[in-house]
């Protein structure tokens, strides 16, 4: 009954967390509340978006198991904002959510450092102020160095349907309680928050016929970097989702039933999301907006359910069934379950270190909604973070922190720490300084050789992965060497109303040109040229056999297209942006000269003259490692950095 590592909870945080730490070395044990629901997609099955779908690729790089879990269970495949740049390219995909808690559940069960529990923590055990374990409802006493508490929504966790209030963390789910209560009592902050989810609706009851349809990409792609086939890209045929809105009628009747809203009524204290709000909050938001646009989407491939995006709503079931019956297409609708709120403790993020362990509490990690965030990506990553360092505490090796200017994942964990939350956090482009450089192309490039290092990415994906940049990098070259001259490129030049040559051009300097295509320009090479075969041979290459899912021996010539595919668009890239991709790594490495001037542990910034008295209590309070960390948080001014960077002489 003794561990290196204990996982609480059995979501997308704990799964990652459990899998990265077994597969690591250490012996971990993952308490679960259900052992039916492994990362179990209460809200959208949906995985990816903007800036999510990067933090996923990452994930993968990193040797994570959400986009493996996801291609395998994917229903409909998007490539978002292909209209904009590459570093706002982000993907999303609609997911069967049965088969991705089975696929989840398959993937720890093959673990044999993993070994799973069904019950629920109420109580941590300590030894010389040390986390040592964990205590369950059932009398059972499990031992560990280290705990992560991946704890969602159900610490303390209510939910409201109009005036009517019930315990749990999911509809049909108890919540927990305990943990928050003796935390609390060790001096750790706590608050509450809160989060919604709409009806799921009977699509045989709805008018599909008079909805518009959105279809999946034609030519879809996946997460995972690992060359297989997604459940789509095999043959299995996309599933649609549904565009809707709603209408003056349906917001008369919303508004009606206001009053009974407990966002409105003082039930509900916590503070929801910002950027996913319920439908009574968009209505008081935006008071003149006449309708608004909703999303009917597949929640399996063998079932009727779907979800309502953009209805999540805490107000009465007749407010909800009135008001939908008012909707296009929805006018007999039948739903299987009503939207409702969810509100739960979280605890302030600040109180963490980098690697996600209590700063107050040696051995004790947190990671995902625990820590006032919102999301399956966001929550996967913070687990993968603290599964990695949990096991490192237990080896006694420092710590694994990825920067701002390495990884979505760096930028979501250095907000959590230095900025702390208000409102329950979600990933956005915007939010990362550095958003060229970290592209969900390159993911691989930038982390997977790290994660080798840690001892989590395999050999076989690292070995593939330096093969593919390979690759990359002969064909950089090839595109830098190779010339074209004027009556090889000007057909294809004036077929897509770009300027002809006169003389003899390079292939990167035609490619920098936005409308040129470096697939349409390599057609033009001459067959047969010493050229022309030195690129074939540095396209090919045999597959890794140990990957977490075999690929159909059938597709083996997708997916080799699909990995050509994957070097083409990272060349691509890198020649027509290279002019802000410099310019970019450039000030990164600017400021990481701030990273690097670290603060030493319990400094007393009393003794540094010139410094505000805001910006004196910010820094006590946040306790920043680093003089970067510092010039992040909010009331810190540049003058009161360039005070410290005097002190310490620098």
């Amino acid at each position: 009954m003794r561990y290196d590592v204990i996982v609480v909870g059995g979501g997308h945080a704990g799964c990652e967390a459990a899998m990265a730490a077994a597969r690591m070395g250490s012996s971990v044990l993952l308490v679960t509340m259900d052992m039916l629901g492994f990362a179990k997609m209460s809200c959208n099955p949906a995985i990816g978006g903007i800036a999510k779908g990067q933090i996923v690729r990452e994930i993968d790089a990193l040797g994570g198991y959400t986009g493996i879990v996801t291609d395998a269970s994917t229903l409909q495949f998007r490539m978002l904002n292909r209209s904009k740049g590459p570093a706002m390219w982000s993907p999303r995909a609609q997911c069967d959510k049965i088969q991705f808690s089975l696929n989840w559940r398959k993937i720890l069960e093959s673990n044999c450092k993993l070994d799973i529990y069904a019950d629920t923590v109420t109580s941590l055990l300590f030894e010389n102020s040390r986390i040592s374990g964990v205590c369950t409802t059932t009398g059972a006493i499990f031992k560990s160095q280290t705990v992560i508490l991946t704890t969602g929504t159900f610490l303390s966790g209510k939910l409201f349907i109009g005036r009517t209030v019930f315990e749990g963390g999911r509809i049909g789910e108890l919540s927990s309680h305990g943990l928050t209560e003796q935390l609390v009592s060790l001096g750790i902050r706590t608050d509450r928050m809160k989060t919604g989810t709409p009806p799921r609706i009977d699509i045989s009851s709805v008018d599909t016929d008079r909805l518009l349809r959105q279809e999946g990409d034609a030519h879809p792609d996946k997460f995972s970097f690992l060359p297989f086939c997604s459940s789509v890209q095999n043959g299995t045929p996309q599933m649609y989702c549904y565009i809707l809105h709603t209408n003056p009628q349906v917001h008369d009747i919303l508004r009606s039933g206001f009053e009974d809203s407990p966002l409105f009524n003082g039930l509900i204290i916590g503070r929801g999301p910002r950027y996913c709000p319920s439908i009574e909050d968009k209505l008081r938001v935006f008071p003149d907006n006449d309708h608004h646009q909703l999303f009917l989407e597949p929640e399996g491939r063998h079932t009727n359910e779907y979800y309502l995006q953009g209805f999540s709503s805490s107000l009465p079931l007749q407010t909800q069934m009135d008001a939908l019956h008012q909707i296009e297409g929805l006018e007999r609708v039948k739903i299987f379950r009503p939207a409702y709120a969810v509100e739960y403790d979280y605890f302030d993020p600040t109180q963490l270190k980098a690697s996600l362990e209590l700063k107050d509490i040696e051995n004790l990690f947190f990671a995902g909604q625990i820590n006032g965030t919102t999301g399956y990506e966001e929550a996967a990553a913070q687990g993968l973070i603290a599964g990695i360092n949990a096991h490192l505490k237990c080896v006694g090796k420092e710590p694994f922190v990825l920067r701002r200017d390495e990884a979505y994942i760096g930028v979501l964990i250095d907000d959590l720490i230095t900025k702390g939350v208000d409102e329950p956090y979600r990933m956005f482009t915007s939010r990362a300084e550095y958003r060229i450089l970290l592209r969900q192309d390159n993911a691989d490039l930038r982390l997977t050789e790290r994660s080798y290092r840690l001892g989590l990415a395999s050999p076989e994906r690292y070995e593939f992965t330096c093969h593919k940049y390979e690759s990359v990098d002969r064909l950089m070259d090839f595109c830098t060497s190779v010339n074209l001259i004027s009556s090889q490129a000007n057909p294809y030049l004036d077929s897509i109303s770009s300027t002809p040559i006169s003389d003899s051009k390079r292939i990167s300097d035609l490619v920098s040109r936005p409308e040129v295509e470096l697939s349409s320009l390599l057609k033009i090479v001459p067959r047969g040229t010493k050229e022309k075969h030195h690129l074939q041979e540095s396209l090919t290459w045999s597959l890794p056999s140990d990957i977490p899912i075999l690929p159909d021996p059938q597709r083996a010539e997708t997916i080799a297209s699909d990995l050509v595919k994957e070097v083409l668009d990272s060349v691509e890239i890198s020649l027509k942006y290279k002019g802000y991709i410099e310019r970019e790594r450039q000030l990164a490495d600017k400021v990481m000269r701030l990273e690097e001037l670290s603060i030493p542990e319990d400094f007393d910034f009393d003794k540094v003259a010139g410094l505000t008295i805001e910006c004196r209590q910010k820094l006590k309070k946040y306790g920043p490692r680093t003089i970067a960390q510092a010039s992040r948080i909010s009331g810190v001014s540049p003058a009161d950095i360039s005070v410290l960077l005097v002190y310490f002489g620098r």
